[in-house]
């Protein structure tokens, strides 16, 4: 892992921000894929598509990315649930 302080000359975040920024990356990616098979499901491939699609993923992100800043302790603690802990 990279120990550098900046990231094209932008500082780092501190730690901390890993809070925010999972969720926010999960959030985009996956609003991003499924509305865009949505788009593609209704409509199909034509000259409304990307712009059905950005505002299909816009919606789809604001929706999201609260609702996984809420769930994302309750998904955790379930999957704890289901692996074994260390008892060293």
């Amino acid at each position: 892992m990279s120990t550098k302080q900046t990231l094209f000359g932008i500082p780092k975040l501190p730690q901390k921000a890993l809070f925010f920024l999972i969720p926010l990356f999960l959030s985009c990616f996956m609003s991003s894929i499924i509305s865009f098979i949505s788009v593609i499901n209704s409509i199909g491939f034509n000259h409304q598509t990307l712009r059905a699609w950005l505002s299909s993923w816009g919606l789809a992100w604001l929706i999201g990315f609260p609702t996984v800043l809420l769930v994302l302790p309750l998904a955790r603690k379930l999957a704890l649930c289901l692996v074994k802990t260390d008892t060293n």
